[in-house]
């Protein structure tokens, strides 16, 4: 229940009608739920492609869920009932329910989204939902639409974070591979590709609807002589069709596997990532494990943990909780691997001082283990650095400023060097009344 929006906070008996933008769980997830287990009854609307995907994958969504029955928020045959109360609309369609106009356009993304433009009393409001703009092998990207909103609902999941852009992920991804090796041997041109996923397979079907071509074949259709790829779910080899193959190829050395995403603690991927030499099979036998290790960066050039560390050595870096795990994160590669991002402060303070310049920063070097004096060209006018993190500049006859970037130990040294100068200052200013 937990994981279902603030459904408490609304009266669904209330509401005119449902758009569902597409098929993804955060989007459709609780939508059983809602239709099943509220007070709702309004019509739904949502693409025909998103629809034949909404059933198969909250279906797989069901079978794999490991909880309790009664703390299942609903089964197979809540979502089969749910099916019966969903509408479709299509592109550009316009429908009207009491007095709310509607229609959608495309929104790339994935298979079936959609933008919904929703004109009520004459004020246009338009929900994105997920979308992407970038020219697709398969998707068209997302419409602009010919009427400008007067509201606009955008997601902003990602809305501080800085994509590369899909060329440069290619390029990411293609400077990975031997170039000259692929160039030199067209034979691995052709080599298969299947896919071995019961939901995939199943989704794969309403694709080809729509699209009519695939570069990937069946598994049905395998055949385990020469090389190939295959692509298999689950991802975490604990069983199903991943499994299978992975026992049988795993003892040759001439084998790869290669996990994508994050992986899993207890899963078997989990495991084979630390190299051991043997794996137990589903059968229980141990098999050794000869499959070659293969690592492919593909998202940043800079890893906190490019190499094991050795035992002593200080490892260094930001301590991020993610799901149920702890990650050591280069600050760096915060916004890469995770939804955070860093940010620097930069701080300045101005300061009366009607002192020489000179006697301050004699003072504070007998004050101050680290005191160094700044060329003019680089800090233009007078200007000395404390401990090599605060910069302190003559500004006028009765100003200096103070310029550093914000940390718990530059603030430090700020503080020490504000107190030493109002100290200094008072000196001054007793000495000239004397």
């Amino acid at each position: 229940m937990a994981a279902l929006p603030y459904f408490d906070e609304i009266d669904p008996s209330t509401i005119d009608v449902l758009l569902v933008t597409h098929f993804h769980l955060d989007h459709a997830a609780s939508l059983p739920y809602f239709l099943e287990k509220t007070t709702f009854k309004g019509p739904v609307f949502m693409t025909l492609a998103t629809k034949a995907i909404y059933t198969l994958l909250l279906s797989d969504y069901v079978k794999v869920s490991k909880v309790s029955e009664e703390d299942m928020l609903y089964d197979e045959q809540d979502i089969l009932r749910s099916m019966d109360k969903i509408e479709v609309i299509d592109f550009h369609q316009t429908l009207e329910v009491n007095g709310i106009r509607f229609w959608c356009y495309t929104a790339g993304h994935v298979l079936g989204a959609a933008m919904f433009m929703v004109n009520i009393a004459g004020d246009r409001v338009i929900y994105i939902g997920d979308y992407s703009r970038e020219e697709d092998r398969h998707l068209r990207p997302a419409e602009i639409p010919q009427f400008s909103p007067d509201i606009c609902i955008i997601e902003s999941t990602y809305g501080v974070q800085l994509h590369q852009p899909r060329n440069m992920r290619e390029k990411c991804f293609i400077d990975g591979m031997p170039n000259e090796y692929w160039s030199n041997h067209p034979e691995l041109h052709y080599i298969p590709i299947y896919y071995a996923s019961p939901l995939a397979k199943r989704c794969m079907a309403v694709y080809q609807t729509y699209i009519n071509t695939s570069a990937l074949k069946c598994i049905e259709n395998f055949n385990d002589v020469g090389p190939s790829v295959v692509m298999a779910s689950p991802s975490g080899l604990q069983s199903g069709l991943s499994r299978q193959p992975f026992e049988i190829w795993c003892s040759d050395k001439k084998n790869a596997c290669v996990i994508p995403g994050n992986v899993v603690e207890g899963t078997l991927t989990k495991t084979i990532i630390n190299e051991p030499k043997e794996v137990t099979l589903m059968n229980g036998i141990t098999a050794s494990l000869n499959m070659q290790s293969v690592e492919m960066y593909f998202n940043s050039e800079k890893r906190l943990a490019e190499k094991t560390p050795e035992v002593g050595e200080t490892v260094s870096g930001l301590l991020v909780k993610k799901t149920f795990t702890y990650h050591i994160m280069a600050p760096d590669d915060l916004h890469v691997f995770s939804q955070l991002s860093t940010e620097n402060i930069s701080q300045r303070i101005t300061i009366a001082y009607i002192g020489a310049f000179g006697v301050l920063e004699h003072r504070l070097k007998q004050i101050l283990e680290s005191v160094e004096s700044l060329p003019n060209e680089e800090s233009e006018g007078p200007a000395f650095r404390v401990h090599e993190r605060l910069t302190v500049k003559y500004e006028s006859e009765k100003h200096i400023s103070l310029h550093w970037r914000s940390d718990p130990i530059s603030d430090m040294v700020s503080d020490s060097v504000i107190i030493s100068i109002l100290l200094i200052l008072i000196l001054i200013l007793i000495t000239s009344y004397c």
